[in-house]
């Protein structure tokens, strides 16, 4: 049976034991320090001040009010050191928490990224985080102390006086049934509004990705538009959980206020019968304000567990699908690959059976060159998608050095494989970060990587060169420089097989030549593989294969291409 999110939740507390039965002993003495002062004031009233009973050392009005003060004061220091253990003890759950999400986030497969909106992602490793944050750090403790508190009053109460407690009591069968209303209403509103906020998060995140497209389309009261449908369906969730939060707080006062004046009337007839003293109706009025008060706290800390339970189930309905992370550590652990690349009979599809790639079968000696053409949606992409293993084929194998990919560690694997995007995305830091991507090389290499992907040239004209800020996703840089830091990167991790996938798109014909003569340069004793558009980029490759709806329809070097007169010759006519 599957388990509740916050039960899984407060399993991690396990570690940290020792500062919670601290945190508990402290609550445990608080509430002794509030259970007794109102029998410090009821012997106060009836023993010295109605009773005129003589007083002699601590049994004396003045040795009381310092009881009654040192009650008050340890109360306090203890409230603050249970506050302060119990604020590292959260901080540390919420912290391990968050970075089990990231982690998570960063193995998931492209085939389950492909389904998740960043949104709905970003929503479960900030808001939802941040709401259990809260209810550790807010509701944890206080939860047990208003128990604790509860049972202590209820207690002293029956103690003190039977009837007087029963007559007391008469109010909670009505709070219990306005708190279980609400409680229904509060639950499913808060799955509302969690998803709203995922919704809300990627259109935000979508819409400051592709401000430059909107802008130019002029697409601004449209996304406007856009926006203020889901901005106006949050108000209403928000406005019912509002309403709902008012309506349990003041319920619960009321019903206080009359268990007060019910007592005060019940108790004034004992009184005068002389059957009560009016130190214990005085007892009794502070421990109905006390039983009163941790349940107008839970009232009030409601709206937080409510959030918590919901966030803690739609964390552990992501952090659940381990069996779809990608494995890092298991596969046959391989060093430095030699690139030999084989495709055998191999079948793909994204969804269902609608085959991107059909008995795709081609063998890539190590060393050589490659290259594949074909129109947009033939499947050339989809070939590198696979060799990187981010999705898996449906039938059929793909061998590096004859070994099944599916069989390697994954990290070996893409340890080997470096790949340059037409669309290249730059990480916020300096230029050397995002060549180095933070692993230990060299300097002199990143140099030399530099000069190879002809980037030296623009880097040297910037005032902090390889120490350069980059902003986020390289905005300040141009398409072709970002396309030639890129190809340092590439170059810098020394790669077996190079992967350019449309890496000259976005580059001037000048750069293009430098970047032509550097691919030579690198590709010496590797494997590289080529998509490109442009043919004079791949002219030099050993072999080209053309793919057509996702079949490998030609194969041969540019000479004997150009001679069967099939799909690439007419593509060189053109």
């Amino acid at each position: 049976m599957k388990q509740n999110g916050l039960l899984r939740l407060l399993k991690r507390a396990k570690p940290y034991w020792k500062i919670i039965i601290l945190c508990i002993f402290c609550v445990i003495l608080v509430n002794l320090a509030e259970l007794v002062k109102p029998i410090v004031m009821q012997i106060i009233i009836d023993d010295f001040l109605v009773a005129k009973k003589p007083e002699s050392g601590l049994y004396s009005i003045p040795a009381m009010g310092i009881i009654y003060m040192l009650l008050i004061a340890g109360g306090s220091f203890l409230t603050v050191v249970q506050v302060n253990a119990m604020n590292y003890a959260s901080q540390n759950i919420v912290t391990d928490l968050r970075r089990e999400v990231f982690s998570y986030i960063q193995k998931l497969p492209l085939s389950l990224l492909d389904k998740y909106s960043s949104g709905r992602l970003i929503t479960r490793a900030t808001n939802d985080v941040e709401a259990l944050s809260e209810m550790f750090t807010d509701v944890f403790i206080d939860l047990f102390r208003d128990i604790f508190l509860l049972v202590g009053i209820v207690a002293a109460m029956i103690s003190l006086d039977f009837k007087l407690a029963l007559v007391g009591f008469t109010v909670i069968p009505f709070i219990i049934l306005i708190t279980n209303v609400v409680k229904k209403r509060m639950k499913a509103n808060f799955v509302v509004l969690k998803s709203l906020t995922g919704r809300i998060n990627g259109f935000f995140a979508e819409n400051i990705s592709g401000m430059k497209l909107v802008q130019i389309f002029n697409m601004q009261k449209e996304k406007e538009e856009e926006f203020q449908v889901l901005n106006d369906e949050y108000y209403k969730a928000s406005l019912t959980r509002l309403k709902l939060n008012s309506l349990l707080r003041p319920a619960i006062e009321i019903f206080n206020n009359l268990a007060i004046a019910i007592l005060v009337w019940y108790g004034m007839g004992r009184i005068m019968n002389n059957t009560l003293n009016i130190g214990v109706l005085y007892a009794f009025t502070n421990y109905i304000k006390q039983f009163f008060a941790p349940i107008n706290d839970l009232a009030e800390k409601y709206n937080t567990i409510q959030s918590a339970v919901v966030s803690a189930d739609r964390v552990y309905e992501l952090l659940d699908h381990k069996e779809d992370l990608e494995d890092y550590e298991s596969g046959i652990r391989v060093g430095r690959l030699d690139g030999t690349i084989e495709f055998k009979n191999v079948w793909f599809a994204y969804e269902g059976e609608d085959w991107v790639l059909k008995d795709v079968s081609f063998r890539i000696e190590k060393g050589q060159t490659a290259a594949f053409v074909g129109a947009t949606g033939s499947g050339k992409t989809t070939i590198i998608n696979l060799l990187s293993r981010f999705y898996k084929v449906q039938k059929g194998e793909i061998l590096i050095d004859g070994i099944n990919i599916n069989n390697m560690n994954l990290k070996d694997l893409r340890r080997n494989i470096s790949v340059v995007l037409q669309d290249v995305f730059l990480f916020s830091g300096s230029i050397k970060d995002n060549i180095t991507l933070h692993t230990p090389i060299p300097d002199e290499e990143v140099e030399k990587a530099i000069k190879l992907s002809c980037a030296d040239e623009f880097i040297r004209e910037l005032p902090r060169q390889m120490d350069e800020p980059v902003t986020e996703r390289g905005s300040t840089f141009s398409a072709g420089q970002r396309q030639l830091l890129a190809f340092a990167r590439t170059i810098a991790h020394n790669p077996s097989i190079f992967v350019l996938d449309e890496a000259t798109a976005n580059i001037d014909t000048k750069t293009e030549k430098l970047i032509q003569q550097s691919i030579k340069n690198v590709s010496a004793g590797r494997t590289t593989l080529i998509i490109a558009h442009r043919l004079s980029t791949i002219r030099d490759a050993d072999v080209i294969f053309i793919i057509k709806k996702g079949r490998i329809v030609e194969k041969g070097n540019h000479e004997e291409l150009l001679k069967l007169g099939g799909y690439y010759s007419r593509l060189n006519a053109v």
